[in-house]
């Protein structure tokens, strides 16, 4: 059972939406972040990346800029730029990029269904990473970036979007990226009900994007709990969330970069990739076979397919781990050839979203930062639910979806 909780929502007004509304934070670099934010004082980059008003060389997770960042909260606030619903509603958020849709629900997820592992996580956190966000919502006494959910999709909850939607939007614009977005309201009572009770019969939920901020939601909530034996605190029971239906979303590779090659030419990799791959060059990459990738070094692509026996083909058939495009680069080359044994820590490798194409990675090779790069065949959606279902865990960074859900929509506060 999926449990979903209609709430008081901070929210910009419909005439300002599009200067508060902004990517978020953890996927633009600081100076992105302060090219985005200029000449707009309502962005929410200013909140949720708050070094940007700050000295150069401010440490990100220093109390003073969570404190600069729940400051500038309050000014939007105090200035009326965002306003609290009088009460609790939920919110159909829509994305439009070229030619792919997807439309959501924004509600609060229920903390104690993920504790209890209803709600599907499929990667590890970074401990750096949770507490930044566990700091980030106490200081500021809100939730503001949204974790992305999914659900197999039912026709109930298709038919209610529909009806939704239909209505004129609370708000639409066209973000700096092209991407489109436009939101409606769902005050009315009987159909808020309609929709809880839908989610009453999806037996799970799925996050997409968001493990960190659902790790630091379940933290902050169970040190509310705490406190609240004194009385000091009530205890926050939801997450902020847009949940959409499973065949709505894409994914893109999240790509990697490796600093050097372990000791090997780059003649020599491709050597010893070749005893379990079939190597060749391609003037085309992005567009690797399955379980395979592309490989840039020294200037030049490469495609790698890979070479499987029955016994290895049978082993992957029954792990839906192995099953991914990931998982065979960190066993067969990451791992033995590169040396990389943790993805997670290790210095030497970064990820790259694929949304941002192939001539990123080669210029990042070209320019001396990195030895190699490979771009991955993506992992699909069905693939990730496989993962979750049997309660694994994939490699770090295996999916990268677009479009990005923008922070500010929609804000949820903890008093």
């Amino acid at each position: 059972m999926a449990l979903i909780t209609p709430f008081r929502a901070l929210r910009p007004r419909p005439e300002q939406a599009a200067q508060v509304a902004a990517p978020p934070y953890d996927v633009v670099s600081l100076e992105e972040a302060r090219q985005q934010a200029e000449g707009n004082p309502h962005s929410f980059l200013r909140i949720s990346r708050a070094e940007l008003e700050l000295q150069n060389g401010i440490d990100p997770y220093s109390p003073e800029v969570y404190e600069h960042g729940a400051r500038k909260l309050q000014e939007l606030i105090q200035g009326g730029i965002l306003t609290r619903e009088a009460r609790p509603i939920l919110g159909v958020y829509r994305q439009k990029w070229g030619t792919h849709m997807q439309t959501g629900l924004v509600a609060l997820a229920s903390v104690e269904e993920y504790d209890q592992g209803i709600i599907k996580k499929h990667e590890l956190t970074r401990p750096v990473k949770e507490n930044d966000r566990v700091q980030l919502i106490q200081t500021h006494e809100s939730q503001s970036g949204p974790v992305l959910l999914f659900f197999r999709h039912t026709p109930a909850v298709d038919n209610w979007f529909e009806q939704v939607t239909n209505a004129k939007p609370d708000v639409q614009f066209v973000a700096s990226d092209t991407v489109e977005h436009t939101v409606w309201s769902v005050r009315e009572e009987s159909r808020v009900q309609q929709i809880v009770e839908a989610f009453r019969t999806i037996p799970a939920l799925y996050i997409a994007d968001g493990h960190h901020r659902s790790a630091a939601a379940s933290r902050v909530r169970a040190a509310r709990q705490e406190s609240a034996k004194s009385g000091a605190f009530k205890p926050e029971d939801g997450f902020l969330a847009v949940i959409f239906p499973h065949d709505q979303l894409q994914i893109f590779p999240y790509n990697r970069v490796v600093r050097d090659l372990h000791g090997h030419t780059s003649v020599q990799l491709l050597k010893a990739i070749g005893e379990r791959f079939e190597v060749q060059s391609t003037s085309q990459p992005g567009h690797p076979p399955d379980l395979g990738f592309d490989m840039y070094v020294e200037g030049r692509w490469h495609r790698a397919k890979p070479k499987f026996s029955q016994s290895e083909l049978d082993a992957i058939k029954n792990d839906p781990v192995r099953d991914l495009a990931v998982a065979v680069l960190t066993e067969r080359v990451l791992d033995p050839l590169l040396g990389i044994k943790d993805q997670r820590s290790d210095v030497r490798i970064d990820f790259v979203g694929g949304v941002k194409g192939p001539e990123k990675l080669a210029a990042m090779v070209d320019r001396g930062e990195w030895a190699v790069a490979f771009w991955l065949s993506p992992t699909t959606v069905d693939q990730l639910m496989a993962v979750s279902d049997a309660d694994q865990i994939m490699p770090p960074k295996s999916t990268w979806f677009e479009p990005k859900l923008r922070d500010g929509l929609f804000i949820h506060m903890l008093r």
